[in-house]
């Protein structure tokens, strides 16, 4: 089982100062799975509570000169603390900044430990200058064994479920200071979404409700036009109506969990998308990235997360 690669100065960018610290705001302890093509962060896809989040990079958005094999078609996966890599790619970034001509080599190894007669497996970056090297070594788990590394797969395989209908939220800085006003009302927020571009998102208690309604949005996937007589009535109205119909969904998920969410704005997203998921399965938010100077969406990169519902609602 070996890898080993280049991260690029882009590389360096899109995880030290992007990716990274959105991904740690969501967990601690993340599956990196390296594949031939591809290398993902996955965090939580193994258990069935808490929030999952996927990031997928095609592996040229970050490395070059990239070997990897192992017995395992050529797919490795083990689990990290972020925070470790975070810190490691920063003080590397600032040790690159301050020498010329530097690379930054990434890698499995297997060390022995101070005090230890067992080796253990590390993901080590190696800063190299023209007359020194910094070596950081971060402690990860044993590599996933082929059975557990067909269960990360399948487990992502059910994660790329996209729901039948997406919303485009058009400013994710609006919910953020909404989420923050809603910590303070409650812990379960009431999410609508419907075929017809309606999104509403609400706190509510016996004294005090508290939320905001976003109306037509643009809509991917399933869409209905929204009935005439449905324009002059209160929201609450109109989202019964259009679960009674059949084309709105409605779903309770963890106010801290949709605030964990709304964190993946630290990774500079362009367009950020909401659904529900078959029979009210999970909230689904998905972030898009566009190539840079262009509206076009850059597909070496993708970025979603799934919140599990409290209650399954309606719809």
């Amino acid at each position: 089982m070996k890898f080993k690669a280049y991260i690029t100065e882009n590389g360096v960018n899109l995880l030290e100062k992007r990716f990274l610290p959105a991904l740690e705001k969501t967990g601690k302890t993340w599956h990196l799975y390296l594949t031939r093509d591809h290398t993902m962060f996955l965090h939580n896809l193994l258990n069935g509570d808490g929030i999952q989040s996927m990031a997928q990079f095609r592996k040229d958005s970050l490395f070059h000169d990239y070997r990897i094999s192992s017995q395992n078609d050529d797919r490795i996966a083990f689990s990290l603390d972020l925070s470790l890599l975070l810190r490691a790619l920063r003080s590397a970034a600032s040790h690159s900044s301050a020498a010329s001509a530097t690379r930054l080599e990434v890698k499995l190894v297997k060390k022995l430990p101070p005090n230890s007669t067992q080796p253990m497996p590390f993901l080590t970056l190696e800063t190299r200058g023209f007359k020194s090297a910094v070596i950081q070594d971060i402690p990860i788990s044993k590599p996933l064994s082929r059975p557990h590394l067909l269960e990360l797969q399948t487990a992502l395989d059910t994660a790329q479920d996209i729901p039948q209908t997406l919303l485009q939220v058009p400013d994710l800085s609006q919910l953020l200071n909404l989420v923050d006003r809603m910590k303070l009302v409650g812990d379960v927020v009431d999410v609508f979404i419907s075929k017809h571009g309606d999104l509403s998102v609400q706190v509510s208690t016996t004294l005090i409700s508290l939320g905001a309604e976003f109306r037509r949005l643009p809509v991917i996937g399933e869409q209905t036009n929204a009935p005439a007589e449905d324009q002059n009535l209160s929201a609450q109205t109109r989202s019964t109506r259009s679960i009674s119909r059949g084309d709105g969904q409605s779903v309770q998920v963890s106010v801290k969990h949709f605030a964990k969410s709304l964190q993946c704005h630290l990774a500079r997203p362009d367009c950020a998308f909401y659904g529900i998921g078959p029979q009210g399965s999970c909230l689904t938010v998905i972030f898009q990235f566009f190539i840079p100077g262009s509206r076009q969406t850059d597909k070496s990169i993708s970025f979603h997360c799934r919140l599990p519902v409290l209650d399954s609602g309606s719809g």
